[in-house]
């Protein structure tokens, strides 16, 4: 019975994972909040979004506060940003 309350637990966690991350990767993640922050601007990771090439950045605060969505190749590249 404990082995199966185990079970259970892990598949929760392992969905609620997936479902925070949007179906991106841990490394990805990692490397677009590096981006970021060379680029003196945060977020929160689950307002990353997959797009057919490359990714959505939504309410990316920057220094001095201002608030931008911002699209990245698939390569991290920064191809539009958009204020908000």
């Amino acid at each position: 019975m404990r082995t199966v309350g185990i079970l259970i637990a892990s598949v929760m966690l392992a969905g609620a994972a997936s479902a925070d991350s949007n179906g991106v990767d841990e490394e990805t993640i990692a490397a677009i909040e590096a981006k970021l922050a060379s680029m003196e601007c945060q977020m929160d990771p689950d307002d990353i979004e997959v797009e057919d090439d490359g990714y959505e950045l939504d309410d990316v605060i920057c220094k001095g506060g201002n608030q931008f969505d911002i699209e990245l190749d698939a390569d991290l590249n920064e191809i539009g940003r958009k204020a908000e």
